[in-house]
This record gives C-alpha cells, sequence and structure tokens, in this order.
C-alpha cells in the first residue's frame, strides 16, 4: 500500500514531527511505501531522517500533479497551513487526518480564553468567536490578523466532511471534533505513545523524597508555569518541607515567570532546554512532575514519558490530560473549567501526602504509560489505513 505523508514542516519544529519520525520508519518496516509532501522544509533529514530514500515533494506549483503520479492508496494529512491544499488532496485521494491541535475548531487554535481569567474555551467556531476574541483574550490584539485566522480555520472546518477518518489522541477532541461536524462513524480514537521512551521493565522502586518538583516544556503563558510558583509556597508550607522546582524547557514567558519565583520566594532552576538523556535523569530524581496548563492540552505527552520511569504528574484536568492521569492511581489533579493555583496546590499535597500513596502513585504511573505504545498506535493506525483504501478502491469501481 502507497501513503503519503502530508505535514506543514519537514525540519523537527514541534510535537507533529517528532511523531512523524518515529512513525515513518514503523509505518516502512510493516511494509508500507511511503512518500512526503510538505509546506516548508529540506528536503531530507527531520522527519524522513529514519526512512532516506522515499520521495519528498515541497507544495507549490505541480505538487499535486506529481503526487497523481505517484498514485497513493491512502494520505495521511496532518493539518496544513493551506486549507486548500488539504481539500485538494481529499478531494482526490482518501485522507486521513490526524487531528494533533485544535485547526479548524478555534480562531487562535488555544481554545482558551484569558480574560477575565484564564478558562479553556467551550465554543463552536463560528462568527460569535469574533464578537469574543478581542474582549476575551483568545489571541492577539490586531482584528486584520483575527479576520484572517477566522476565514482560514472556517476553512479548515469546512474540509472536515472530506476526510475518510479523522484520528484523535484523546477523548476530549473526539468531543470537540465531533462537536464541529466530523461524522461519528470517521472519528476515531486513536491515543498517542511517547516516541523515546518505553516503560522500566521492574516497577518503580520506593525511595526516599527528593522534594524536587518539575516543569517539563515550553515557558508559555497558556503553559501555567506562572500558577505553579504560586502553588508550590503553598503546598510547601501545608507539607511542612521546602520544594525545589526544577523547570526543564524555556520560551517567551521565562522571564516573568522568573520575576514571580522571586517575588514569591520559591526555590527554583532555570535548566532551559535539556536533551532527552538529561531530561530522563531529572525525572528520575523528582517526586513528581507537574502539569499546570491553563489550556485545554489535546493530550499532554509529557505525562506519558514521564510515566514510562514511574514518575506520577499533577496538573489541571484539562483537555487530553484525563485521559492518562487518574486520580490516585497515576498522580493527582486539580479542577480545569477555572484553573485556580490554590486547588493545583491542594493536589501537589495529596500526592505528597504519604511516602506509601506517592509510592502507589508512582507504579500507577508506570502502568499507566505501558498502555500507550507504538505497537498499539500503528495496530490501529494500519487497520484505518486498511478501511480507508478499501472503500476508495469500491468508490473508484462503482461497487456496492
Amino acid at each position: 500500500m502507497r501513503v503519503l505523508i502530508a505535514t506543514r514542516h519537514l525540519s523537527i519544529v514541534g510535537g507533529v514531527e517528532t511523531y512523524l519520525r518515529a512513525v515513518l520508519p514503523r509505518l516502512r518496516d510493516y511494509g508500507f511505501d511511503l512518500a512526503v509532501l510538505a509546506e516548508h522544509g529540506e528536503p531530507s533529514g527531520g522527519v524522513v531522517s529514519g526512512v532516506p530514500g522515499v520521495p519528498v515533494w515541497l507544495a507549490g506549483a505541480g505538487a499535486i500533479a506529481e503526487v497523481e503520479r505517484w498514485v497513493p492508496d491512502v494520505v495521511y494529512a496532518h493539518g496544513l497551513g493551506d486549507p486548500n491544499l488539504e481539500a485538494a488532496l481529499a478531494d482526490r485521494f482518501p485522507t486521513v487526518l490526524y487531528a494533533h491541535n485544535y485547526q479548524g475548531t478555534c480562531v487562535s487554535g488555544t481554545k482558551c480564553q484569558t480574560r477575565p481569567e484564564f478558562a479553556p474555551c467551550a465554543r463552536v467556531l463560528g462568527p460569535g468567536c469574533l464578537a469574543a476574541y478581542l474582549p476575551r483574550g483568545c489571541g492577539g490584539r490586531n482584528p486584520v490578523t483575527m479576520l484572517s485566522l477566522y476565514r482560514s480555520q472556517r476553512r479548515s472546518r469546512s474540509n472536515l466532511g472530506r476526510y475518510r477518518a479523522v484520528l484523535v489522541a484523546s477523548a476530549h477532541m473526539a468531543a470537540e471534533f465531533r462537536r464541529h461536524g466530523a461524522p461519528e462513524d470517521r472519528l476515531r480514537l486513536v491515543p498517542l505513545f511517547p516516541p523515546d521512551a518505553v516503560p522500566d521493565p521492574k516497577p518503580p522502586e520506593s525511595r526516599q523524597r527528593s522534594d524536587r518538583v518539575l516543569f517539563v516544556g515550553r515557558v508559555t503563558v497558556q503553559k501555567g508555569l506562572r500558577h505553579l510558583i504560586e502553588a508550590v509556597p503553598i503546598a510547601s508550607a501545608r507539607i511542612g518541607r521546602p520544594l525545589t522546582l526544577v523547570v526543564a524547557g524555556d520560551g517567551p514567558d521565562r522571564g516573568a515567570a522568573e520575576s514571580e519565583a522571586k517575588r514569591h520566594g520559591v526555590p527554583v532552576e532555570f535548566l532551559g532546554w535539556v536533551d532527552s538523556a538529561r531530561r530522563t535523569g531529572e525525572m528520575r530524581g523528582a517526586d513528581v512532575l507537574l502539569v499546570p496548563s491553563v489550556w485545554p492540552e489535546p493530550f499532554g505527552l509529557v505525562g506519558v514519558e514521564a510515566g514510562c520511569v514511574g514518575l506520577p504528574a499533577v496538573g489541571y484536568a484539562t483537555g487530553g490530560i484525563p485521559d492518562w492521569l487518574s486520580p490516585g492511581v497515576s498522580g493527582e489533579s486539580a479542577p480545569g473549567e477555572r484553573p485556580d493555583p490554590k486547588e493545583l496546590a491542594a493536589a501537589l499535597v495529596r500526592a505528597l501526602s504519604s511516602e506509601k500513596h506517592l509510592q502507589r502513585l508512582r507504579v500507577g504511573a508506570r502502568e499507566m504509560a505501558a498502555r500507550f505504545t507504538p505497537e498499539a498506535h500503528l495496530a490501529q493506525l494500519i487497520d484505518v489505513f486498511h478501511a480507508v483504501s478499501h472503500a476508495g478502491r469500491l468508490a473508484a469501481t462503482g461497487a456496492k
């Protein structure tokens, strides 16, 4: 079977590309012929680094004709920036969309309002979004940009009916795309897996607490690090021990977060971006992973990565996080409808309430992570490819 991967970037710029770099060699190992159509990047390295020799085309004049000559059985799309190109592919070939994010469901793509306070947004994309965008702080402050984004997102939403299948990583994302018109019989829950981590072969052994709590990720307002900085001293006071916050990541909100940490007197180590080995080492040395996202994470893969080494998580129950963060089992959570640092602190206190409870959470986190494997993901994905390809052949021949 021939599968065309359609994506924005060939270079590794985020989670989508990291996912593709991990999936493409596995698909080739299963015997699939692969090609890639991308909107940006150099046609070597990046997402195709593990599959040398695959055909690669950059979007532009003649790209669709090249794809038509290659004759894919299935197009596996990952949210192109040009909705017209998305439509062109889906109209010509059986196409499967993996909805990694909120493209087609939100003007800014964050599904989050910032005024009067941070709160996930449950609005269905439509004209009402334009009325709420500026006063509720849904994105930037430029109305021209707002209108341009809105038109593009509406076009992406209109494409949902063209896809033979729409795949999502979490129950939350399934509900979101269902509300936005993805046909129920084409919607599939296909959870992600951590590309660079596997669960430890043995359950974690009981160990002495380090009183280190870890944040991993891009330091943006939506990731909630400043909520965390407010929550940590509250939790420290309640458990009677100082907690050190370790931040592995960087981003535009780092300066403000550093100032907040000084103001609250929080012991904090800003590591900047670290490689996977250092990240794993920090996970092994911490008591909990903190996931204080104030926007609805589509999945929150970092929690599964932490679970691979027996590190439980504490975070807001937003978006896809409840799919892997089970209170009292793989970590502890705070309500996500109106994120509140005091509630986050209470969840952190629960996680660290006793050595016995923390050890149960470590074991539960590892057991949780063991469910999210590349084998399980590929099995579901390949089933979808075969079903879509078969339906496409029937449609092409006019068979019943």
